[in-house]
């Protein structure tokens, strides 16, 4: 089964509107603007990016293959030569289309289809960032536990004794020896607490 063609077809046959779409295509690289009606400059708009396109690549093949569509050197040399280099930044979108109301003896929609040949303008990029009251809330805001906080000590083996070390207990030792003993009390003896015992409030 044979496939229809994108969009409303244009002239008598394929052929024809080849042909059609090959001289607006020439026309709009001539004059930079066009008018004609908004089905042709609708078909019209991927033939011409994709003419556009390849003047971009500049070599013989690419000559060759706009020579296919349009007939007229002139032209294909001014595409290549004035045209290729002022969208050569442009990665897209080279034509752009105007609708202009409607034709006053059928009333068939009209647009002006043009060349984009404006520099382009770099897009800034966007970078989001948080603002500081969200990224850190405050500590108000947030209820904080308290734990008691267990620190954890290195093994008793595994410390060396360092000499400075041994000498401070040598004199631990020394001054302990000549110190005289507290009176310690008896076995038989009650341990009287040094503070008053608590009286009961009345």
């Amino acid at each position: 089964m044979p496939r229809p063609t994108k969009g409303p077809r244009l002239g008598g046959g394929p052929a024809h509107e080849r042909l059609l779409l090959g001289q607006l295509a020439s026309q709009l690289f001539e004059h930079r603007s066009i008018q004609t009606t908004e089905a042709k400059a609708k078909r019209l708009r991927p033939v011409a990016e994709r003419l556009v396109t390849f003047a971009k690549r500049g070599d013989l093949h690419a000559r060759r293959r706009v020579m296919r569509t349009i007939g007229d050197k002139t032209v294909v040399h001014e595409l290549f030569t004035e045209i290729a280099p002022l969208v050569a930044e442009r990665p897209g979108g080279y034509t752009r289309i105007v609708k202009t109301g409607f034709r006053k003896g059928d009333n068939a929609p009209m647009a002006v289809i043009e060349l984009v040949l404006e520099p382009v303008t770099p897009k800034r990029s966007r970078t989001r960032t948080a603002p500081a009251a969200t990224a850190a809330p405050a500590s108000s805001d947030v209820p904080v536990e308290e734990t008691d906080a267990v620190e954890e000590s290195a093994p008793v083996g595994t410390e060396t004794e360092t000499p400075a070390a041994v000498e401070a207990e040598e004199s631990a030792a020394e001054t302990a020896e000549g110190a005289p003993e507290a009176d310690a009390p008896a076995d038989d003896e009650p341990v009287t607490p040094d503070e008053k015992p608590a009286t009961p409030a009345s």
